[in-house]
């Protein structure tokens, strides 16, 4: 395992231990909460709508799209939750599809950055069109993958059959972290797998992008 990877793990692991000890310690009152707001149905449908139109705006804004995804699972239940992070995550990579149609490379730079411009390019150049698979669940570069889609005018069925499928699995995944964490009364749980299954997905594909390069 190279250095950089290493690096990744040891952020991800100072990030669990900053943010989670301060969740544990208040779990309980969390997880109370969590439950009076179930209890008012209007409240799934607002949840509902604010969790989808939030994903949607993820890829202009920093949007905490793993939480979010699986506090969707605690609130709506499996089936609806996945639904409702599917539809916001897909809309969110209609957006950037067509912010990356719309408008110039150098444009698209200045939005998403050089370097995670860059990061695209070279997914991109290492599996086509298969890297809006590979890159769906890492943070950033979920994100700037749609919009260099978009750039390079990807055929727009292919680019919604790939995201559609990608975003269905992954919304399945957090929903049911969260319908999980809510039916055993672990908040942490839910929490913990919102900042660790980004961390790996992040991980992974830079291990595999490293040894690929290096090949």
């Amino acid at each position: 395992m190279g250095g950089s990877a290493i690096r990744w793990i040891l952020l991800v692991v100072l990030v669990l231990a900053l943010v989670l000890v301060p969740f544990a310690l208040l779990e309980s009152r969390i997880l109370n909460a969590v439950l009076e707001f179930l209890d008012a149905s209007p409240g799934r449908i607002v949840a509902a709508a604010a969790i989808s139109l939030a994903l949607a705006s993820d890829v202009v804004l920093p949007v905490p799209s793993s939480l979010l995804a699986t506090a969707s699972g605690m609130l709506l239940g499996l089936p609806m939750g996945a639904i409702v992070t599917w539809t916001g995550m897909q809309a969110g990579a209609l957006v950037g599809y067509y912010i990356g149609s719309s408008v110039g490379t150098r444009a698209i730079s200045r939005f998403l950055g050089s370097n995670e411009l860059e990061r695209a390019a070279e997914s991109h150049r290492r599996w086509g069109s298969l890297s809006l698979i590979a890159t769906r669940a890492v943070p950033v570069l979920a994100e700037s993958s749609v919009v260099f889609a978009g750039a390079l005018r990807m055929p727009l069925p292919r680019f919604l059959s790939l995201t559609g499928a990608s975003n269905a699995a992954i919304a399945a995944v957090y929903a049911f972290i969260g319908a999980h964490a809510l039916e055993a009364r672990a908040f942490l749980f839910a929490f913990a797998a919102s900042v660790v299954v980004p961390g790996c997905a992040m991980i992974l594909h830079r291990i595999l992008t490293s040894r690929i390069r290096n090949d």
